[in-house]
């Protein structure tokens, strides 16, 4: 009896810490903390950076390959 009465007084206490709707449930911020955002920023900006340098690269070997295609050797002749 005593475990049952502990339970119902402390089930749900961490919630009590946020703000809830008519239901009880927390609500969410819609805004995420300015330390996260920060890191979301600094991680789309790495991505843009690795998207450059791949389609760079890929860009200069298919450039480099054309090349070599347009080359003729003198054994070969025209």
């Amino acid at each position: 009896m005593a475990f049952n009465m502990w339970r119902n007084r402390n089930t749900g206490r961490w919630l009590d810490q946020y703000p809830t709707d008519a239901n009880g449930n927390p609500i969410i911020s819609p805004s995420p903390e300015p330390e996260l955002q920060r890191e979301v920023d600094l991680l789309r900006e790495r991505i843009e950076v690795l998207e450059r340098i791949i389609t760079e690269d890929r860009e200069a070997k298919r450039l480099s390959a054309e090349i070599e295609s347009l080359r003729v050797s003198p054994d070969e002749g025209a």
